[in-house]
């Protein structure tokens, strides 16, 4: 499908080049013909114009849709395994509890798996239906809370979720941040910068988390990791809704593409911004988000 989807755009940029070139040799053609005719001449020069206006246009219209189509297709896909493969893992040691007798310390070991594949849709579903509520330019709910608490409460919930040997979480807080905005929208963008810098570390997770006072104005979250790093190109593309830098990883990594495209939404809506760093492939990445202390 995805080779299809790059022969059409390939087709339709060479149809638009093609169409350019004829019509500036049929007009060059024509001039040389034609010379003396000045009023023509001016005006075959505003309809040669528009033509090629259009026929740019057209084909970045249409080379636009059908990468949009192409990445509507992927987040439709994703989430339906992220979906999917929580409930038949679920389903699996049910009907594996249900049908014979299993030891006690397995049916602990089959609870706890339960368990994360339970958070792992929850997460799915929750990610889903805050992206519907950012779209839906719903007002913040604003609270007083303590932002260095809140990275903590985000850390504390992934060590139960991942095993403690497959990573290695460092914080480093400033002094008390308090903040006031919406507490739910800011967890919920914590807890993307925390997740994402989990799934995309290659090997044992190292990741380090700092926060600061910037001009004593700003409360800045940065969150980095030793992963496989960002060519310069997608630092900003990556933020996109439906969006995945291409590569190895990001085939092996399921994702809905809308963890970070959460993450910028919920800073901009509190007035701040959030970005990436990185030297490039193979360098880690670091990725921060700033909220005004006072929103």
């Amino acid at each position: 499908m995805v080779t299809g989807r790059r022969r059409s755009i390939a087709f339709f940029i060479a149809l638009g080049a093609g169409l350019v070139s004829i019509t500036v040799l049929l007009y060059v053609g024509w001039v040389l013909l034609n010379w003396r005719t000045g009023i023509l001449l001016f005006l075959g020069l505003v309809l040669l114009a528009i033509i090629i206006s259009g026929v740019v246009l057209n084909t970045i219209f249409l080379v636009r849709e059908i990468r949009r189509n192409e990445q509507h297709d992927a987040f439709i896909n994703a989430v339906t395994h992220e979906l999917k493969t929580p409930v038949a893992a679920i389903r699996l040691y049910l009907e594996t509890l249900q049908q014979r007798p299993v030891e006690e310390a397995k049916r602990q070991d089959f609870y706890r798996i339960m368990m994360g594949e339970n958070d792992r849709l929850l997460s799915t579903i929750e990610q889903v239906l805050h992206t519907g509520r950012l779209g839906a330019s719903r007002k913040l709910n604003l609270s007083s809370f303590d932002l260095n608490a809140m990275v903590a409460e985000c850390l504390d919930r992934l060590r139960t979720t991942h095993p403690e040997p497959a990573m290695h979480l460092s914080f480093a807080p400033a002094e008390p941040i308090a903040m006031r905005g919406d507490a739910d929208d800011v967890r919920a963008a914590v807890s993307n910068l925390l997740e994402n810098a989990i799934k995309y570390s290659v090997g044992p997770a190292q990741v380090d988390i700092e926060t600061r006072v910037v001009e004593g104005k700003y409360a800045q979250l940065r969150v980095k990791d030793q992963g496989p790093g960002i060519a310069k190109g997608e630092l900003k593309q990556i933020f996109k809704r439906f969006y995945r830098a291409p590569g190895t990883l990001a085939t092996l990594v399921k994702g809905t593409g809308l963890g970070l495209f959460i993450v910028r939404s919920v800073a901009q809506r509190h007035g701040g911004k959030a970005w990436a760093e990185s030297a490039g492939p193979g360098s880690g990445s670091t990725f921060v988000v700033q909220f005004p202390l006072k929103s």
